[in-house]
């Protein structure tokens, strides 16, 4: 996560506006938005109160120069990279990044690159639950990385656009004909033509709860 994500994400998780912030740490507003948006980098004693202000920890000892993207520095107790868990509407009609969403949502961590606007989904229902591997049961988590290629035989989250469903399902292509394909035998694969949206593709997955 860049830096400048971070920062607003910490400024939001407190309920701060920017003149807030910019008040507590003796600068403008015009400075903290083009940091927040990358459009700037900061001093390090700027970035030091800041931090200090937002609760910010670095990972490893060292100064923080001006330009320099420090993201990599700025999650200190993560082993792996987290994401949120948001809701089946949002899905795909966020507007904004999911690393700027606020405390009130869970997040969970994952060893997979889903890149900053990745996010959790709960699967819902039985249908790609199965008796083999992979099988996603009701209740389990799926890390969902947008904007991802579609290949034959991965697993996506799609908008059917007819109706403004979304569904998890397995992508197959066969014959020339493309489907999405529940790995339930009791459900039925649906054929697809430029019927759908893919918001993205399924690259990890955890049980929770047990």
């Amino acid at each position: 996560m860049e830096i400048g994500q971070v920062i607003r994400k910490q400024r939001k998780a407190k309920g701060w506006t920017l003149e807030e912030l910019a008040h507590r740490v003796d600068t403008d507003t015009g400075n903290l938005s083009r940091l927040e948006r990358g459009k700037q980098g900061a001093s390090h004693e700027l970035l030091d109160r800041i931090m200090k202000a937002l609760d910010i920890k670095l990972a490893a000892q060292g100064l923080v120069e001006e330009g320099t993207n420090v993201g990599s520095t700025l999650q200190p107790t993560r082993k792996h990279k987290e994401y949120p868990l948001i809701s089946w509407v949002q899905a795909g009609d966020l507007t904004e990044s999911p690393s700027n969403l606020g405390a009130e949502y869970e997040w969970f961590p994952s060893p997979e690159n889903a890149t900053d606007i990745g996010f959790w989904l709960k699967v819902q229902g039985d249908s790609m639950t199965c008796l083999g591997n992979p099988s996603f049961p009701a209740g389990s988590l799926i890390l969902v990385r947008p904007d991802s290629d579609v290949i034959n035989g991965k697993y996506y989250v799609v908008e059917m656009l007819d109706s403004g469903e979304k569904t998890f399902k397995q992508y197959v292509e066969d014959a020339g004909l493309k489907y999405l394909r529940p790995l339930n035998t009791g459900y039925r694969t649906i054929e697809i033509d430029g019927n759908c949206r893919f918001i993205g593709r399924v690259i990890d997955t955890k049980m929770t709860g047990l």
